[in-house]
């Protein structure tokens, strides 16, 4: 077992690290075009989360140098009691011990998750999807040469290069202590990590989330939130699937038509209930089985609603419980509605691709967990840790 390494070398490692990401910048674009070139899949979501630009070693780079800035999360003192036989009790933040990150595709996670499990304390296994093997491997050299620089075991951070086959056999039966499996991917992932661990798991949960327009909707933030929701990222999970729309909203019609013109102009196929489909552009939905799809695609159904408290059934009913927005003038309506909606992230008159550790403040994310234990939403830095307990007496016997 590695010893905890102290803060200032889990700081040093990862500012060096910020250091090795701008140095080899151009090898890791250079090697992810071969990635890129190699995957032959029809997923433009996937796609668009293999690719490593500028912008994306820039966002790497910011993560590990935002982490480094942050206080160290373990050892932080909980609670505090002094027993009546003069023992001093604290609870304590202490580290998971060994985490386990399985993941599809996205070369920024072997930076940015593996930076917020390592500065919590944690030995990091890395088990990369095959699309994004040159990339990650890459990046798992560059964390060695970190941890050598600093004089820390490159344990620390070991990368799994196993198929489907021997990754079922670790989960069941691990080679090495894991105390903690986070699956970063589609629910195809998710649901293989969670059939075959032997331990605990954090699920980082589907999208399909929602955008309720109350009948007092101020129509230009509505048009705005749908659209941003919708249109700028269709690889993430916090992207718009579902808009429900009050029967009673004033000018509903012209809102509709408005808002079916501008999701065209951005290419988005554009389904609908029985109401909606009478519009021209729109396709009536199969069946009411499509509520439930997370789509990660240019498509959004539309419906009509008729009040707040059906939309809270409608979205407590279908939603993968990530993310839900309701857009309305009316503060009691949206305290309603957000108290009521069983997703991790509730909004009032806000997008909700704002489900992101960094967004909210978190300096990063491990993955955005739709479980409620043990940390729900985003889990940063400070979510990353278990705790112990601390007893101190001299000679107190019960």
């Amino acid at each position: 077992m590695n010893t905890l390494l102290n803060i200032e070398t889990r700081n040093a490692v990862l500012l060096k690290m910020a250091e090795l990401l701008e140095k080899e910048r151009a090898a890791i674009i250079k090697i992810n075009k071969a990635d890129l070139e190699a995957y032959k899949g029809e997923d433009i979501s996937m796609y668009d989360r293999l690719k490593v630009d500028d912008s994306k070693v820039d966002d790497m780079m910011a993560s590990v140098t935002h982490l480094a800035s942050q206080d160290d999360p373990v050892g932080v003192e909980r609670f505090a009691f002094k027993h009546e036989n003069g023992m001093q009790v604290y609870n304590k933040t202490a580290s998971f011990g060994t985490v386990l990150i399985i993941y599809e595709s996205r070369p920024d996670v072997t930076v940015e998750a593996a930076g917020i499990a390592f500065k919590s304390g944690n030995k990091i296994l890395l088990k990369g999807g095959k699309e994004s093997l040159k990339s990650n491997l890459k990046i798992v050299e560059l964390w060695h040469q970190a941890l050598k620089a600093n004089d820390a075991s490159t344990d620390w951070v070991e990368y799994l290069q196993f198929d489907r086959t021997e990754t079922q056999a670790f989960l069941e039966k691990p080679t090495q202590k894991v105390d903690l499996i986070v699956p970063r991917g589609g629910e195809k992932l998710i649901a293989f990590v969670k059939e075959h661990a032997t331990c605990p798991v954090i699920i980082s949960g589907r999208g399909n989330n929602f955008v309720y327009v109350h009948k007092e909707a101020d129509l230009q933030i509505a048009m705005d939130v749908i659209i941003n929701a919708k249109t700028t990222k269709i690889s993430a999970c916090n992207a718009l699937d579902k808009v429900l729309i009050d029967k009673n909203l004033p000018n509903k019609e012209v809102f509709v038509k408005d808002l079916i013109s501008k999701l065209k102009e951005s290419k988005v196929a554009i389904l609908g209930d029985e109401i909606m489909s009478e519009y021209d552009h729109v396709e009536a939905i199969p069946s009411n089985d499509i509520w439930s799809e997370e789509f990660l695609d240019y498509k959004i159904v539309i419906g009509e609603i008729e009040s707040t408290q059906d939309a809270v059934a409608m979205i407590n009913a279908y939603s993968g419980g990530h993310s839900s927005s309701i857009i309305t003038k009316n503060e009691i309506e949206a305290q309603t509605f957000m108290a009521n909606v069983d997703n991790a992230a509730v909004y009032h008159n806000v997008s909700t691709r704002f489900t992101d550790g960094f967004q909210l403040g978190l300096g990063g994310e491990l993955a955005i967990s739709t479980d409620k234990l043990h940390q729900r939403g985003p889990i940063g830095l400070q979510h990353l840790v278990t705790n112990k307990w601390y007893v101190h007496g001299n000679g107190q016997i019960r």
